[in-house]
């Protein structure tokens, strides 16, 4: 029979040397843990001693305890009473008013916009998720132009067309996948601190639309979750954060390998290490300090470990050594399906992954051009700018692989005007998360529905039937075209692709 702990017992347990903390109701001694943890070892020390479980379960899948400790390490229950006594301090969440009552959501079918979408998911989630989603890095200056920039390209309408109807089916990855929009979700993790749905209501809310859903690899669910329910012709794609510890991704790769949904492997390269993401390191200070403040046993006066933000630690563990001549290959050895590098931000990068994947068939099949929705390197430049370069130095590319494109999207005309430009597909990442926040699966449906209605919209009044057949002549970007890089394409003479001539 399993034993059962008093609420004193558990919290004497409180340091490197003797951790214990309370899942679901039972005892866990991760004492042997700490120092591997995935997320660090402060994100375990921070509630040593306490119910973890409201923390625990909103950012990791089913399966998590079993992978990751050993069986001795159960140590037996809490009951209901001491249970109640090591839960921390609720803190205070952004759903409540002055007068401490909970905001309730507005009908999602009056929200008329991505803003209005944001606003009502800020009163339903809590202060750590607004600030982990909200956040960007330094100044949040390159999370705002990304989205900035789009309003200084102005559209060319034709008139005395039949605008009738308007398609918006495309094919992705060379051929590959057809989807009914070129509008996608791009990675985005740990949607379950928005909702319970999680990233399976994220897929259940694009459905409607025949969307692709690019999966973080750092999902609050498992992939086999979240494609369960899935119709057969769902598009998905995983995202890839290449582990230091090689075995980790490998083992990953050989789950995805064998689920017919996900159709390629999204290699992330745009943050080898985490940006300064000061919203999401206050909220985290903020939680230890009313975890300090409740400590009355012999811990309490110890130096606790604090700072950094749910994003940085999601990057223990992640590998910066990642090259052109060691990864792709490696990469190549574990998965058939096709290869999109995120996180492309220079023309020279682009016009490297078309000739790797001219000299390697099979392998790369489109890049995404994307600054990480700026929460890695503020005053990177905004993805259009790197859309621009690519048709100004090397447009080759564009008959080479497929040009994908993130951040800053807000409009349909956004989606549109990036079409324009050259690129395939357009995707939204904390679109996706607000709309999860303000009314789960419904609420992504209700976002991917404003969003698609402006796409058709606009579509139509550019007088065009269908996106295929959009391009430079429907708009006019030389305000933008001023601003981007004019050093030169650098491709010439030795040559970029002589110099990694190995590849």
């Amino acid at each position: 029979m399993a034993k059962v702990f008093t609420a004193e017992e558990v919290a004497k347990h409180r340091t490197a040397e003797s951790c214990w903390v309370v899942l679901y109701g039972d005892v866990y001694d991760v004492t042997d843990f700490v120092k591997e943890h995935p997320g660090g070892s402060r994100v375990i020390l921070q509630l040593a001693g306490r119910d973890a479980t409201e923390e625990f379960d909103p950012v990791h899948p089913p399966g998590t305890l079993k992978e990751y400790l050993r069986p001795e390490a159960k140590l037996g229950t809490v009951d209901a009473a001491n249970l109640e006594k090591l839960k921390p301090k609720a803190i205070k969440t952004k759903n409540t008013r002055q007068d401490g009552q909970q905001v309730s959501p507005p009908a999602l079918h009056t929200l008329l916009n991505l803003d209005e979408i944001e606003a009502a998911a800020k009163t339903q989630v809590s202060k750590k998720c607004w600030a982990y989603y909200f956040s960007a890095a330094d100044d949040l200056f390159s999370k705002y132009y990304n989205g900035s920039v789009f309003r200084s390209i102005l559209l060319r309408p034709r008139v005395f067309v039949d605008c009738t109807t308007c398609s918006t089916s495309t094919t992705l990855l060379g051929g590959a996948a057809r989807v009914g929009t070129p509008l996608y979700v791009s990675p985005a993790a740990m949607a379950r601190l928005a909702h319970p749905d999680g990233e399976a209501g994220i897929a259940r809310g694009i459905s409607p639309f025949g969307a692709m859903q690019l999966v973080s690899n750092n999902a609050s669910q498992s992939p086999e979750q979240i494609v369960a329910n899935a119709a057969p012709d769902a598009v998905f794609g995983w995202q890839l954060y290449v582990q230091t510890t090689r075995a980790k991704s490998e083992a990953m790769l050989a789950r995805i390998n064998k689920l017919p949904n996900f159709k390629c492997i999204v290699l992330t390269l745009d943050a080898p290490l985490p940006g300064k993401r000061e919203l999401d390191e206050k909220s985290n200070l903020e939680s230890q300090l009313i975890v300090d403040s409740e400590s009355n046993d012999k811990g309490a006066g110890e130096k606790r470990p604090g700072g950094g933000g749910v994003g940085q630690q999601l990057f223990f563990g992640t590998a910066a050594d990642l090259t052109w001549e060691t990864t792709l290959p490696w990469l190549a050895e574990h998965t058939k399906l096709p290869i999109v590098l995120k996180g492309i931000q220079t023309h020279e990068d682009a016009y490297l992954a078309a000739q790797y994947a001219k000299k390697h068939p099979g392998t790369i099949k489109a890049v995404i051009l994307s600054n990480h929705g700026g929460r890695s390197l503020d005053t990177a430049p905004p993805p259009v700018h790197t859309l621009l370069e690519i048709r100004k130095y090397c447009p080759e590319v564009f008959s080479i692989i497929d040009v994908w494109i993130d951040g800053g999207i807000k409009r349909g005309t956004d989606v549109v005007k990036a079409l324009c430009l050259g690129a395939k597909a357009v995707g939204v990442g904390r679109a996706a998360l607000w709309g999860l926040g303000a009314g789960g699966y419904k609420g992504v449906e209700r976002t991917f529905q404003i969003l698609q209605d402006e796409i058709v919209t606009c579509v139509k009044l550019l007088g065009v039937k269908d996106i295929s057949e959009l391009g430079p002549r429907f708009i006019n970007s030389r305000m933008v075209e001023r601003d981007i890089f004019d050093g030169g394409a650098g491709l010439d003479k030795a040559g970029l692709w002589t110099a990694r001539a190995k590849l």
